[in-house]
């Protein structure tokens, strides 16, 4: 029913329930594509992150998404064996000489290699984004070279490289490889985006899809690095935050695997930056993706296999979503939802903050929306109650519909600022008590796992 009573000859649908049952197919949609895919681990455990100690349960239990589990060395083996379509890798090889302009070698003098070491570096990663791509989805032409195994792929829906330490430490970086296939575009032209998680990072890989099933557009996948405060701005910069970043800025960054989408070099109907579904981006649009980024040498202290990271700085004020999915020991997992702005800063602050961090890694500043209680007190709470190092950043303000997709999932919302009036969750919640969040978790546990056995 919509809030008013309709004359029975009136066959028009209410804006209100207009939006409630886009809301509801949105999230249905989303689950069914999930339902039996898989989710493509490559390596296991980053340097012990809680997120990369893949939990096969709840990725069958809640989402019907099977697990895959790959050693590192497999890419080895196809570079190795020349596994992959060679003339495609050509073709990828030229287009990234051509578009991905190496930026500034910052290692110390004692740790930078020649140019014949660095392009044998980009031969490696660019025959990595190929194989990625392959083992997620398949590909033909592998098959047509006699190798049917591998050219079937694992029905993979998502993803994620472990990389560090084992990896990073003897081969290039995936920063490449992950960004372009996170993005929605590459050597083929405008496509649909993948999601490989940086770290193997499954937690941060879920509400990614989530994001991308909900909104159609590339993901941002970034460490939730600093908080930086008015006060403490301007103690190192000697300037002053103003306009949305007037309360404090969150410093998203990540070792260059962001999707480079992120440069919000596309345009929406009023000509502000945006990302965009694939089908509505441009051949210009994504040209200036690649135009606004670098892609210096890895910082070979941290990255001992070298590799390239890409940089760039997100342009406001893009409205964003940022969001985590993390697992609780007893309770089981649990979705955070912070919707805000991404912000440019004036010259002089973007530049000596980005300087105390990693200034060859891309940068997002976000300001979420704060209403002065709990988690959202002030932007330094939205932080301070993060469950992790990384997020999973979506164009748009999509909150309302991460709290209806999470509850046809039955994963309880632990933190969100969207406002009462447009969460929208089965009816049933209501018979679990008013309070809205409480409500969630009770049903929940009630209605246990989607595809668990209660």
């Amino acid at each position: 029913y919509g809030r008013d009573v309709q004359d029975v000859g009136d066959t028009t649908i209410p804006a209100d329930v207009q939006e409630k049952i886009i809301r509801f197919v949105k999230a249905g949609l989303a689950v069914a594509q999930m339902n039996g895919k898989s989710y493509l681990s490559i390596g296991y455990s980053s340097m012990g992150i809680a997120g990369s100690m893949v939990d096969a349960d709840f990725f069958q239990d809640y989402l019907g998404i099977r697990t895959e589990f790959v050693d590192s060395t497999e890419i080895l083996r196809r570079i190795d064996e020349e596994i992959y379509d060679k003339d495609e890798y050509e073709k990828a090889l030229a287009w990234t000489k051509k578009n991905c302009k190496e930026g500034t070698d910052r290692n110390k003098p004692e740790k930078q290699v020649d140019q014949a070491r660095k392009d044998a570096e980009w031969e490696t990663v660019v025959k990595m984004t190929l194989i990625c791509r392959d083992m997620m989805i398949g590909n033909e032409k592998v098959i047509a070279k006699g190798f049917r195994e591998e050219g079937l792929g694992r029905n993979a829906i998502m993803g994620g490289f472990q990389g560090q330490r084992q990896w990073t430490d003897y081969q290039p970086n995936a920063d490449y490889t992950e960004a372009i296939l996170n993005s929605s575009f590459d050597w083929n032209g405008i496509r649909q985006a993948f999601v490989l998680a940086t770290e193997n990072d499954s937690l941060n890989a879920v509400p990614m899809l989530f994001g991308h099933l909900l909104s159609n557009t590339a993901q941002i996948f970034s460490d939730v690095r600093t908080y930086w405060s008015p006060d403490a701005v301007k103690r190192v910069t000697g300037k002053t935050l103003s306009g949305l970043a007037e309360n404090g800025i969150i410093h998203l960054i990540n070792s260059g695997s962001t999707t480079l989408d992120a440069t919000a070099q596309q345009r929406d109907a009023e000509g502000k930056p945006a990302m965009k579904p694939f089908w509505e981006i441009t051949e210009e649009e994504a040209q200036k993706c690649l135009d606004n980024t670098l892609w210096p040498q890895a910082d070979r202290e941290y990255f001992r296999g070298g590799g390239f990271s890409s940089q760039f700085n997100t342009e406001g004020e893009m409205p964003v979503t940022m969001s985590r999915v993390n697992l609780v020991k007893g309770l089981g997992p649990v979705l955070q939802i912070a919707e805000g702005w991404t912000v440019e800063l004036e010259e002089g602050i973007h530049e000596v903050l980005t300087e105390r961090t990693n200034p060859t890694w891309p940068t997002t500043w976000f300001v979420p929306r704060v209403n002065g209680k709990g988690a959202f007190k002030d932007v330094y709470s939205v932080m301070a109650n993060w469950g992790a190092n990384h997020g999973a950043i979506s164009y748009g303000h999509i909150g309302a519909d991460l709290i209806t997709l999470a509850a046809m999932l039955r994963i309880p919302v632990c933190m969100h600022n969207v406002s009462d009036d447009d969460v929208f969750r089965p009816s049933a919640w209501a018979a679990f008590g008013e309070d809205k969040e409480g409500s969630d978790y009770r049903a929940c546990t009630n209605y246990g796992s989607l595809y668990g056995i209660k």
